[in-house]
């Protein structure tokens, strides 16, 4: 294994201001074979897997970034004086899956899946940048269209929407819970 190679993913990963792509790796270190680059990236992933470091390398957002360690949250909070993540309402978790499995989606799509008004819960994906305007359809109107972000991925820990369980996986445990509480 090429230990420079290793150190020069960690160097690059570490600067870098959001998930370092495998096409920036590219561009960087274009003269590298990408089965050598997949094979240092995983084996520097490994060396970071090691339960005695505080943080790990994991893919997000279709990129690669430092985290930290889930079970060192509680310290990591303390240090940077962060309240517990808030909770995202049932509303809010209900309307964001609907985004997320039937955008680009106006807002009236979404009430009409839902059954309900969705502004409210809108304005609060919204402000968590969990979701963004990406236009307006041309309908009657121009509604405003919503999307998931990159946040969305990394709130998620996906690395892109098709880590999203199929409709047939939600059935199929849904199926299985129900033969459960019966």
């Amino acid at each position: 294994m090429n230990e420079q190679l290793k150190a020069i993913l960690e160097v690059l990963i570490f600067i870098s201001q959001e998930p370092l792509t495998l096409n920036k790796i590219k561009e960087v270190l274009g003269e590298v074979p990408e089965e050598e680059l997949d094979s240092a990236l995983q084996a520097l992933q490994q060396d970071y897997a090691d339960s005695r470091r505080g943080i790990q390398i994991i893919q997000s957002a279709g990129g690669y970034l430092f985290a930290t360690k889930p079970e060192h949250d509680q310290w990591v909070r303390r240090f940077l004086q962060i309240e517990k993540k808030s909770k995202l309402s049932s509303a809010a978790l209900e309307t964001l899956s609907i985004i997320a499995y039937h955008q680009p989606i106006t807002q009236a799509e979404i009430s009409a899946i839902r059954g309900v008004d969705s502004t409210y819960s809108l304005k609060t994906l919204l402000q968590k940048k969990l979701i963004k305007i990406v236009g307006r359809k041309k309908a009657p109107g121009n509604p405003l269209i919503y999307r998931t972000t990159e946040r969305f991925l990394q709130y998620f820990g996906l690395n892109s929407l098709d880590d999203l369980p199929k409709e047939e996986e939600i059935a199929k445990i849904l199926e299985e819970e129900k033969q459960i509480l019966s």
